[in-house]
C-alpha cells in the first residue's frame, strides 16, 4: 500500500523555485533542495524524479504564477503603450518579492550552452509567446508594416531580457530610465 505524501506538492515546488531562482540550477544541490523544500531525498525522487525533474517544475510554477501579468498584457487594447507598462510590472513584482531578475531570463542565460532539449524548450516556448503578445500589441498601429513589427517585437523582447538582468544590479531610477529610453526608440 503506498504512503500518503507527508506534504503538499504546490508548496514545496514553490520553496524549489525560489532557491533555483536565487541560486541558479548548477548552484542548487539536492542537498539544499532537501532543507529548502522540507522534505528528504526519497521524496524528492519519488514525487519529481531528479532534481531536474523539481527544476522543470519549478519553471512551470514561474510561469504559472506571471500568468497574470501577461494575461494583462494580452487583454489590454493600448497596443504599446501596454507593453511599456507590462515592462513596469515584471519590474514591480521581482521588487516585491526581493528576488533579482527573472527566473526565466537567469535560467536562459544559464543554459545558453547546454544541450538539455527540454529546459530549452521552455524557454523557447515562454519566449515566443511573449514575442507573439508583442505581435499583436504592435499591429494596434496602423501605421506600422509587418517587417517594422517583426523588427520592433525582437527589440522588445531583447531589451526585456536586458530589463530582467539589469534588475540584479542597478537600482530603481536606472531601471526606469532603461524602460523610458527603450519606448523612446519606437
Amino acid at each position: 500500500m503506498a504512503r500518503k505524501k507527508q506534504y503538499n506538492e504546490d508548496e514545496v515546488i514553490e520553496k524549489a523555485m525560489y532557491l533555483f531562482w536565487r541560486n541558479g540550477y548548477e548552484n542548487t544541490s539536492v542537498r539544499m533542495l532537501e532543507k529548502e523544500m522540507g522534505i528528504n531525498q526519497f521524496s524528492i525522487y519519488a514525487s519529481f524524479g531528479n532534481k531536474h525533474g523539481v527544476f522543470v517544475e519549478s519553471l512551470k510554477e514561474y510561469k504559472r504564477r506571471n500568468a497574470a501579468i501577461f494575461n494583462k498584457l494580452k487583454a489590454s487594447k493600448n497596443g504599446l503603450a501596454d507593453i511599456k507598462q507590462f515592462f513596469y510590472d515584471s519590474i514591480q513584482k521581482t521588487n516585491k518579492l526581493d528576488y533579482k531578475g527573472c527566473l526565466v531570463t537567469n535560467t536562459y542565460n544559464e543554459f545558453v550552452e547546454s544541450e538539455d532539449e527540454e529546459i530549452k524548450n521552455q524557454m523557447i516556448d515562454f519566449m515566443n509567446r511573449l514575442k507573439q503578445i508583442f505581435i499583436e500589441k504592435l499591429k494596434m498601429d496602423p501605421t506600422k508594416n509587418e517587417e517594422t513589427i517583426l523588427k520592433q517585437a525582437n527589440y522588445l523582447l531583447l531589451a526585456k531580457h536586458g530589463l530582467a538582468a539589469a534588475a540584479r544590479v542597478n537600482n530603481e531610477q536606472e531601471i526606469k530610465d532603461y524602460i523610458e529610453m527603450t519606448f523612446k526608440n519606437l
